[in-house]
């Protein structure tokens, strides 16, 4: 997938697609075949600062943890944006979810991972 500005992270998405997080300050989402299907800047009028890890839940929700704003978002297919967390972060890096509702987000700026729950309905 040529033409990406400073690709940073990228994670699988729903159908065969992925995700890729970019330096510029914007996320892309990528159908199966490769092509562009959304920025989600663009899509929902967020305004990144780095967004750096990236991940899928099982609800095909995007979540992305933006290390210069110290927060992680989730994009719903279907909505607007929700700030899962917004404080208590340093320097998020990279972001992953369990199917148990478990969202894990490596922070460098602590050297630790954090743990945090953030789907109430069970799997």
């Amino acid at each position: 997938v040529p033409n990406l500005q400073g690709p940073c992270y990228v994670s699988p998405a729903p159908h065969g697609g992925f995700v890729v997080s970019e330096e510029c300050g914007d996320v892309k989402v990528f159908t199966s075949s490769h092509k562009l299907l959304c920025s989600l800047s663009s899509k929902y009028r967020h305004q990144f600062g780095n967004p750096a890890g990236v991940c899928v839940d099982m609800d095909g929700s995007i979540l992305v943890a933006d290390e210069q704003r110290r927060t992680v978002h989730l994009f719903p297919e279907h909505g607007a944006p929700v700030c899962l967390v917004s404080t208590g972060l340093r320097r998020p890096k990279s972001v992953a979810c369990s199917s148990f509702g478990h969202l894990f987000v490596a922070d460098a700026g602590e050297n630790c991972v954090k743990v945090f729950k953030y789907r109430v309905r069970p799997p």
